[in-house]
């Protein structure tokens, strides 16, 4: 086949086959989904499509509107056939049908998206398998180890626990009543220091619970 040749709906033949998908149609197209379309069927070639659809819309045949470098063709409603009362109403019922099926379909695409969010962030079944495995591991570690404890003969009675708990009551208490005795003691005597608190530590050789990090329990 030669350059010039575009099939065998080129020429005349393209436009009234464009004419009439237009007509019957009713919609915009592009000079590219109206080549898309029709190509197989119609074996028209891209640039008989673009020529034609351009003499159309110069003969006002077809209506042309231009978005940026992209141009639009439908056909001119004015001379479609005006549509009856009946043909109006079964339109708008048409219409709302479509319309409820659209909330249909976006409801179930809500619903499948949320699904595919809480797959998306679930762990998979190798995942998982991997999981309970290191929890099983963990298991029969804490297991051992709470049979060793239980096997010790060095266990503490709860008397003895008892005991002990007393007893650092007892030294914590005397611990904060003679801190106390010293920190009144010192204020005292540095009233009438000429020196600086630093300083008079440094000379008498006081070393602070803070200069070792040593902090009193909490009271229980």
């Amino acid at each position: 086949m030669s350059k010039g040749r575009e099939g065998p709906a080129a020429g005349g033949g393209a436009a009234a086959v464009l004419l009439r998908y237009l007509r019957e149609q009713n919609r915009p197209y592009s000079a590219q989904d109206a080549f898309g379309n029709l190509q197989r069927e119609h074996g028209l070639g891209k640039a008989a499509v673009v020529k034609a659809l351009e003499q159309l819309a110069q003969q006002g045949r077809v209506r042309e509107k231009a978005y940026g470098k992209q141009k639009i063709y439908f056909a001119d409603q004015e001379q479609l056939p005006a549509a009856s009362d009946a043909e109006l109403r079964g339109l708008d019922g048409e219409i709302a049908a479509l319309a409820a099926k659209v909330q249909a379909l976006q409801q179930s695409c809500r619903q499948m998206e949320a699904e595919l969010k809480d797959l998306s962030s679930s762990m998979t079944t190798p995942e998982m398998a991997r999981e309970l495995e290191e929890l099983r591991k963990d298991c029969a570690t804490y297991t051992e180890k709470l049979e060793r404890m239980k096997s010790a003969t060095n266990h503490v009675t709860p008397e003895e626990k008892e005991k002990v708990c007393s007893e650092q009551k007892l030294y914590c208490k005397e611990w904060r009543r003679r801190k106390r005795m010293a920190t009144e003691l010192l204020e005292a005597i540095l009233e009438g220091y000429p020196k600086s608190k630093k300083q008079f530590f440094e000379e008498v050789g006081i070393e602070t619970d803070e200069d070792h990090n040593a902090t009193l329990p909490a009271a229980v």
